[in-house]
């Protein structure tokens, strides 16, 4: 079975977009496996990468402990 992105033509994942991105990320912002995000393998990279390069930018935070209390 092909993964989303792939049935959507999908070539690059954004890490300017955390809304989508926090979808794939536990509860204490690790990267989720591809078994529960159903990616293939090269769209798990991708978003590996760009959830790393947003972390890495300061959009997304690296842990629990780092976000914000409201």
């Amino acid at each position: 079975m092909p993964c989303l992105p792939c049935q959507d033509k999908v070539n690059h994942i954004d890490y300017k977009q955390t809304d989508v991105l926090r979808k794939f990320v536990s509860g204490q912002f690790k990267i989720k496996p591809s078994d529960h995000t159903g990616f293939c393998r090269r769209h798990q990279r991708m978003l590996a990468s760009a959830v790393k390069l947003a972390r890495f930018m300061a959009l997304m935070p690296f842990t629990r402990t780092q976000t914000r209390k409201k």
